[in-house]
């Protein structure tokens, strides 16, 4: 019997904030690849390694969780004013499936460096020395993000001293920019807060009722209190991901929040949705010891939060779920604004998992409505190889 040989495809595995994924440029993807479609998706699941019943991912990229088995596309823009489009996939481990419907914050802080690296922006856009500003289109979620890339020598720079809470070593500070983050009313899941309230009345059958704040801002994200689920926001990882229970009550949140919220019909469809919503639970302040052994002062942060990603808690946080908690935090009101201590902000400093993180946002009410102009928060990105990734040719 003959068998179909291996292909190479020109890619670079990069980690960008506390994500790591496989980047590709769209003209360098075999031509059926380039267009949306299950060619597109077959080709990235054998790139990553699934779907995998062992949960390896052993022959492929992935690395065996939802922070590690990702895929970009990029391509000059056909937006007015954009330098790249940028579209995420986020790959199942165990199933068959590719997410397009959200973005991922983490490697949003890598998309600058790779466009400018692999020559997608205009060369008279990028400083000798200096800050690279990429002008970057989401095209998953339909926004723009803005990424400051630091230069060195008409280089992008990758080290520096930039400490990050989940990654080990420093590197180059990289500042994002999420433009108008909240969904509009042509986006995903319509308004910012889809219910027309800051807090609602969650009913989960099997799980009980409580209160939640449903809000699209980076990302889809139901945000409710850790007492009221049995936590108390310092839980890491072990604590919930060897729960299976947990997992699935968990699941089972998000699967009803989700029609709450307007993404789904019914609680059936969540399956086929597994990037978003996210479900995210808050606490005030208080002391914990992360999961790198240092301890986190409840007098150095503003509240606690544990988000979940692709169904296991997140070892640190999801960059898009930073801005869901940072344009909550600005809205009087909100759980995590009232869990920060209430009243108006321009940013928090959060405690998750691996440490601390502060992200700022930029919100005002305009006839009784909120809206948020911008999140910002820093992330770092390092290319950790370039080459080829190789696939067999009949896999897609």
């Amino acid at each position: 019997m003959a068998h179909v040989p291996q292909i190479k495809i020109p890619a670079t595995y990069i980690r960008g904030g506390t994500s790591k994924g496989v980047f590709f440029r769209l003209q360098d993807l075999p031509e059926r690849a380039q267009v949306p479609g299950p060619a597109r998706d077959a080709l990235l699941l054998r790139v990553i390694g699934s779907p995998d019943p062992y949960g390896k991912q052993i022959d492929g990229m992935g690395g065996a969780t939802s922070s590690t088995s990702k895929t970009v596309i990029l391509s000059q823009s056909i937006k007015p004013d954009h330098d790249v489009d940028y579209l995420f996939g986020q790959v199942s481990i165990d199933k068959a499936f590719v997410d397009w419907s959200g973005n991922c914050g983490n490697l949003s802080a890598a998309v600058g460096s790779f466009a400018i690296s692999s020559g997608l922006v205009d060369p008279a856009r990028i400083p000798r020395n200096g800050i690279a500003t990429v002008r970057i289109w989401q095209a998953n979620i339909g926004k723009t993000i803005i990424a400051h890339v630091p230069i060195t020598e008409g280089e992008v720079q990758e080290t520096g001293d930039f400490e990050l809470d989940g990654v080990t070593f420093p590197a180059a500070e990289v500042q994002l920019e999420f433009l108008d983050p909240a969904a509009d009313e042509d986006g995903d899941g319509g308004a910012m807060f889809p219910t027309g309230n800051l807090v609602d009345d969650l009913e989960v059958p099997g799980v009980g009722t409580f209160k939640a704040t449903l809000i699209n801002a980076g990302i889809p994200t139901i945000f409710v209190n850790a007492a009221d689920i049995g936590y108390t926001g310092t839980e890491l990882q072990d604590a919930i991901n060897g729960d299976p229970q947990a997992l699935l009550r968990f699941e089972t949140i998000r699967a009803y929040g989700a029609v709450r919220m307007g993404l789904i019909d019914n609680v059936d469809q969540a399956a086929g949705r597994q990037h978003t919503p996210k479900v995210a639970f808050v606490a005030p302040p208080s002391t914990y010891t992360a999961s790198s052994g240092k301890a986190v002062q409840a007098g150095d942060i503003d509240l606690l939060v544990r988000a979940l990603s692709m169904g296991k808690l997140h070892h640190a946080m999801m960059g898009t779920a930073a801005v869901a908690i940072g344009t909550a935090a600005a809205i009087p009101g909100t759980l995590v604004n009232l869990a920060a201590g209430g009243g108006e902000r321009s940013a928090v400093r959060f405690g998750h998992p691996s440490g601390t993180l502060r992200v700022g946002a930029e919100a005002r009410q305009v006839n009784g409505e909120w809206t948020v102009t911008k999140a910002i928060m820093s992330r770092s990105a390092r290319v950790l190889m370039e080459g080829w990734v190789r696939v067999p040719g009949d896999s897609f």
